[in-house]
C-alpha cells in the first residue's frame, strides 16, 4: 500500500518510517524540506487544505502525528488541521487515517493538553475515513518531551521539590514499541475504525520513573513532595532547569494529574509484540 505519514520528521515519525517502509511504499511529509536516502519526502501542511490534497495524491493509509504544543491557541490549530486532513482524506479516497493519541482522555476533569488530544481525535474520526487511534502515556525515547524531562531534572538537581503530580501512575512506553504499533495498524482489518490503549510492560509513578533514570546515571536523586506547586509555577521551574520551553512544559505538566494507565490489552492480542521494560527502553534512549 501507499502510505502517508504527516509529521514525519518528529520524534515518533523518525522512529515510525523505518518500521513502514518494510512493507510498504511510504511517502513522509513535513513542513520543512527533508531528505533521507531511498526515502520519498514531500513539503505539506496539515492546515493547509491544498499541499494536503496534493500530499494525498494516490494514497491508501494516512498516518497523523503532527501537534501545535508550545504555540498559542495550539488548541484551535490542532483541531483546524485535523479537520482539514480528514476532509482532503476523504476527498482522495483513503481507506484508513491513524493518530497517536494520549491515555488518560476518558477522564472527566482533562488538562488542555490532554483535552487537545481528544478534541484532534474526534476531528479525524468526524470524516468518511475511518479512524485507528492508538493511545499511548509518557513515550521513552530521545526525543520525547516528557522524557527529556526527567532526564534533564536527574541530570540537574541532586535533589528536587515536586508537586503531587510525581505520584501519579503511568504506563510508558518505549519508543520502538509505540512504532511497532502504529505499522502493525496499517491495513489490519481488525484496526480500522477502532481505539487502542498502548502502555509499556509496567505501571509505575512519575518519582519512580525519575529515580530509575537517575540509578542508570549513576545518581540517587532527593525529591521532596509537597502540596502547593500549581502546574504554572512547574512549568516555569522546569523551564528554567530542563530544555523544555514553558509554554510546552505546561500543558504538559497539567496532564500528569490525570492518570495514564492502559484498561485494555486488545492491541497485545492483534499485534503480539514482546514489550521492551521500562529500564531497556530508558538505557537505549540514553545511549542514542
Amino acid at each position: 500500500m501507499k502510505v502517508a505519514v504527516f509529521g514525519a520528521s518528529g520524534t515518533i515519525g523518525t522512529s515510525l518510517l523505518p518500521a513502514l517502509t518494510r512493507s510498504h511504499d511510504v511517502v513522509a511529509l513535513s513542513r520543512g524540506e527533508q531528505k533521507t536516502d531511498g526515502l520519498t519526502w514531500l513539503r505539506a501542511d496539515a492546515s493547509d487544505a491544498e499541499s494536503v490534497r496534493r500530499a494525498l495524491e494516490g494514497v491508501d493509509v494516512a498516518y497523523y502525528l503532527v501537534h501545535s504544543l508550545g504555540t498559542r491557541d495550539f488548541e484551535g490549530r490542532d483541531r483546524a488541521a485535523a479537520r482539514t486532513v480528514a476532509e482532503q482524506a476523504a476527498r482522495a479516497g483513503l481507506t484508513q487515517l491513524v493518530y497517536l493519541g494520549g491515555l488518560g482522555d476518558d477522564s472527566p476533569e482533562l488538562s488542555t493538553h490532554l483535552r487537545s488530544r481528544l478534541e484532534t481525535e474526534q476531528e479525524l474520526a468526524s470524516g468518511a475515513v475511518p479512524l485507528t487511534t492508538l493511545r499511548a502515556a509518557i513515550v521513552i525515547g530521545r526525543g520525547s518531551a516528557g522524557f527529556e524531562t526527567i532526564v534533564a531534572l536527574v541530570d540537574r538537581l541532586p535533589a528536587m521539590v515536586c508537586p503531587r503530580w510525581v505520584g501519579v501512575r503511568t504506563q510508558p512506553i518505549a519508543i520502538a514499541d509505540v512504532a511497532e504499533y502504529l505499522a502493525g495498524v496499517c491495513g489490519h482489518p481488525q484496526a480500522i475504525g477502532q481505539s487502542f490503549d498502548a502502555g509499556g510492560p509496567e505501571v509505575m509513578s512519575y518519582r519512580e520513573m525519575i529515580e530509575r533514570v537517575g540509578a542508570q546515571r549513576g545518581k540517587r536523586p532527593l525529591i521532596v513532595e509537597v502540596p502547593v506547586l500549581t502546574p504554572r509555577l512547574s512549568s516555569y521551574w522546569l523551564h528554567l532547569v530542563t530544555p523544555v520551553k514553558a509554554s510546552v512544559a505546561r500543558p504538559l505538566i497539567e496532564g500528569l494529574r490525570n492518570e495514564t494507565v492502559a484498561k485494555d490489552e486488545r492491541i497485545r492480542e492483534l499485534i503480539p509484540l514482546e514489550l521492551t521494560p521500562f529500564d531497556v527502553a530508558a538505557r537505549a534512549a540514553l545511549d542514542d
